[in-house]
């Protein structure tokens, strides 16, 4: 038997791709490079991305074809070719980021969401080039607070990947699930979905270069924490709680979480939020409704930094929901709190990264 590249050609042709329905020839997944030597053939199968979830069943597919339309006597080698360049592995992620930082409380309605927009806003107006993700995938609130609710994310082709581009507001580059899902519906994803989402906005996405990386993590701990330190190396992680007993009881939880010993996060330090209240009618006026300076005792009980107290004024809830961050306000005694944060954070991440060696990613094994 004679074989030639319309022979093999032919058989292909049986072969439908699951994807588009379309066949292998018809596709165009098939290279110019078919090889016959003999009863040997060799060709490459071309896919869009070397994580297509049809590729095993398209490769036996395309074996099974030429043996049963030619022969089984034909040994068949198929190359796989991608049209874009496979995710870096873990560990080799996001190399022009300097500094991972994680934003994380012990509960929720502490005002995390809020500490995180404005220490994003109070750093790049700093001069710093700062990304800030939304990682809390099942109530995303960034959108909002940036005013970009309406914004969707777009792909370009870079070096070889399609990447999702950040929309960039008040000089941060932002990604959120939100985004991505209709703001009306409830996100209902199983662990594992949540986990890959948040790999994706992390991995396939033009981030750049950044000084800060900022996470804005789910209250409490969960999957999305995990994912997270076994994804990228975090530089440190910044607990944000209010004054009151039962904020503090989860802080320490929080502050717990990132110190276990098979985590190892360092804690860049505290934020004390809702600190007091100030009206701005008596600006000299403090009003202690959550207990007074809690978070202060909790940072020198557990020997970490308070790095902010943060005070409540009618001005932070109402900037926050027009997508005005408050922090874009030196004027105010809140958006100068927002700054002595970032200048707080900025020393941290100094010394953390002068006297400690860089985290590492944590590894969890299999038996």
């Amino acid at each position: 038997m004679t074989l030639y590249p319309k022979l093999i050609e032919d058989a292909l042709a049986t072969v439908r791709y699951p994807g588009n329905g379309k066949n292998l020839i018809e596709a165009e997944m098939i290279a110019d490079n078919i090889r016959i030597d003999g009863m040997k053939v060799h060709f490459s199968i071309i896919f869009d991305k070397p994580t297509d979830p049809f590729m095993k069943s398209v490769l036996k597919a395309a074996e099974a074809a030429i043996h049963r339309e030619i022969s089984n006597d034909i040994e068949v080698s198929i190359t796989v070719e991608s049209k874009q360049a496979a995710r870096p592995e873990v560990g080799k992620l996001l190399p022009q980021v300097k500094n991972v930082i994680a934003i994380s409380s012990g509960k929720g309605g502490v005002g995390k969401s809020t500490i995180s927009a404005n220490l994003a806003v109070a750093l790049a107006k700093l001069g710093y080039k700062v990304g800030l993700l939304d990682a809390d995938i099942f109530g995303p609130s960034m959108p909002k607070m940036f005013d970009v609710e309406d914004a969707r994310p777009y792909s370009e082709h870079i070096e070889g990947r399609d990447l999702i581009v950040p929309v960039e507001k008040y000089g941060v580059k932002l990604l959120s699930i939100g985004f991505f899902v209709d703001p009306n519906q409830a996100t209902l994803w199983r662990g594992g979905m949540a986990s890959n989402a948040l790999k994706q906005l992390i991995a396939d996405a033009a981030w750049g270069d950044l000084d800060f990386f900022l996470l804005d993590l789910p209250p409490g701990t969960s999957d999305i924490h995990l994912t997270l330190v076994q994804t990228l190396a975090i530089t440190g992680a910044i607990v944000v709680s209010t004054p009151q007993a039962v904020a503090l009881a989860d802080a320490r939880k929080g502050i717990n979480m990132f110190m276990n010993d098979k985590v190892n996060v360092p804690i860049l330090g505290l934020v004390e939020n809702m600190a007091y209240f100030t009206p701005a009618e008596l600006p000299n006026n403090k009003y202690y409704i959550f207990g007074k300076e809690g978070a202060k005792r909790l940072a020198q009980e557990l020997h970490v930094p308070l790095l902010g107290q943060i005070p409540i004024v009618q001005s932070i809830c109402e900037n926050g929901d027009n997508g005005t961050p408050i922090a874009l306000n030196d004027d105010s005694i809140t958006g100068q709190a927002f700054t002595s944060l970032a200048q707080s954070v900025i020393e941290q991440v100094e010394i953390r990264n002068a006297s400690q060696s860089p985290t590492q990613i944590v590894e969890v094994s299999k038996k």
